[in-house]
């Protein structure tokens, strides 16, 4: 699909999302000049995609997308006030080795065809060449959407249920939580996170059905809120039964996590399952303002019945540049 145009693709579209990503983190060279660097990866981004590329040794590239993203250390060397100048927090059950911590460059790839998705990254790869050193990558999949609301799907985790339902969906809904909307330079642009999470399957798996809702505040096989309602309904925070439990217990994930209840904006979550080095799942967000993350997770380390199932082994945050075309390369407005 095309890789052009307001907004970079791999975000919104194509919906539902891909089943196959690879996500690569890399550093730039101190010496390098980053707007040449990402004009040409914008470029190749452009013949990859077009199928126009020799580097794709004759696979049709389908819906192939490629996301770039800056971290925190190139915004600063431009401005220090704009979006994306900040590194994340340390937060709790987190076991990161140093090189799987932040990062200069973020390469998104996403396919229906698994077999693009290498031969795709080493051409991007060999155009940049000596520029960049790689830090870390992730693979991983997505299984069988379950329909969520009209044109809107999400895939189960490994836990079994299904994940995304809540997010920026409709167009309004985007251009207040998901795009930036200023200074000029990053308009058009998004803040992304990065976690990858290792989940301790057996564990959840020893609890009983009702007690792994408990811990989600959803019924596992529709997705329906404990609450009620449907698959696309909020969760009823003040709902009890009879005898004046909340139907929604206070440490579930969707109430921990709830935007009105922390008082932030929704995240558009993009994630995908992993089974190498762990099962695990690549938790990948989109918002505008990184305090939509930072106080969710700040919420969810005191008391979410979730987070003691996971353990984060590689995180990072990047700000996705907005998009462009032949006559405006990618990156240019923000490093000239």
């Amino acid at each position: 699909m095309s890789p052009t145009g307001r907004y970079q693709a791999g975000i919104t579209s194509p919906q539902p999302a891909q089943p196959n990503l690879l996500a690569v983190v890399a550093d730039v060279g101190d010496a390098v000049a980053v707007g040449p660097l990402l004009a040409e990866l914008g470029q190749t981004i452009r013949t990859l995609t077009s199928g126009a590329d020799a580097r794709l040794l004759g696979l049709p590239p389908g819906d192939l997308t490629v996301t770039i993203g800056v971290g925190p250390r190139l915004v600063r060397m431009v401005d220090p006030s704009l979006p994306g100048a900040a590194d994340l927090p340390r937060f709790s059950r987190e076991q990161i080795a140093p090189q799987a911590r932040g990062g200069d460059l973020l390469i998104q790839i996403c396919a229906s065809d698994a077999l693009v998705i290498p031969i795709v990254a080493a051409a991007l790869l060999d155009q940049a060449g000596h520029r960049i050193h790689e830090r870390w990558r992730q693979s991983g999949g997505r299984g069988s959407n379950v329909p969520v609301d009209q044109g809107l799907a999400a895939p189960r985790n490994l836990f079994g249920f299904i994940d995304g339902i809540v997010g920026p969906h409709t167009t309004a809904e985007q251009q207040r939580h998901l795009w930036l909307a200023g200074p000029a330079p990053v308009a058009g642009g998004t803040l992304a996170v990065l976690r990858r999470m290792e989940l301790d399957l057996p564990r959840f798996a020893r609890l009983s059905v009702a007690d792994q809702e408990a811990v989600f505040g959803r019924h596992r096989a529709t997705g329906v809120p404990l609450s009620g309602g449907t698959i696309a309904s909020g969760p009823d925070l003040g709902a009890k039964t009879p005898d004046g439990r909340y139907l929604v217990p206070a440490d579930a994930h969707v109430r921990r996590a709830n935007a009105n209840a922390v008082g932030v904006g929704l995240m558009l979550r993009r994630s995908y399952s992993t089974d190498e080095p762990a099962p695990g799942l690549l938790f990948i967000s989109f918002q505008n303002d990184i305090r939509t993350f930072t106080n969710t997770l700040t919420r969810m380390d005191n008391y979410d019945a979730l987070v003691k199932f996971t353990t984060t082994t590689a995180s990072g945050t990047f700000l996705i540049l907005p998009g462009f075309d032949q006559q405006h390369p990618l990156g240019a407005q923000l490093f000239h």
